[in-house]
């Protein structure tokens, strides 16, 4: 009789230890929403970043292009409409989403020209600000404008 009344006292200590409470549970949920609500904006954050790289990126690019042709042409005038209409008005980027619509102006060319990837309404990157890049190098994101940090 003494061995079923320990082993009657383990099977109760076992039925107790398993698993959780209510409280346990709804502490475990809160935890994962409160790391939820930190990391989500901050992904999203570091989505439009890489998104506004990718731009800036592009329009140096662009940049690049137009002065390699502009060297082997002689002049800014005689870069073909045909090279130009493949940045003019062309929404970035290509595959996916478009995100910014890229113009070159002026139409014609000249020596002052400026790329400006604008923002799509409605879309991911709306409200984060316009990308401009110009002749001497200046970056412009949104009104503020410069030869430095002003894209990031």
């Amino acid at each position: 009789m003494v061995m079923i009344t320990s082993t009657h006292r383990q099977n109760r200590q076992i039925s107790h230890e398993r698993g959780f409470t209510l409280i346990e549970l709804m502490i475990v949920v809160a935890i994962i929403g409160i790391i939820a609500a930190i990391a989500i904006p901050s992904y999203q954050g570091y989505i439009k970043k890489g998104h506004r790289t990718d731009m800036m990126s592009e329009l140096q690019n662009i940049a690049t292009t137009i002065e390699s042709r502009k060297l082997a042409q002689g002049s800014y005038s005689t870069i073909s409409t045909a090279v130009m209409n493949d940045f003019d008005n062309t929404d970035y980027p290509y595959q996916g989403t478009a995100l910014y619509t890229v113009t070159v102006t002026p139409d014609p060319l000249t020596s002052e020209w400026t790329i400006t990837a604008e923002t799509i309404d409605d879309e991911r990157m709306d409200g984060d600000g316009d990308l401009s890049f110009d002749y001497r190098g200046y970056k412009c994101r949104g009104s503020t404008c410069g030869t430095g940090d002003e894209w990031k």
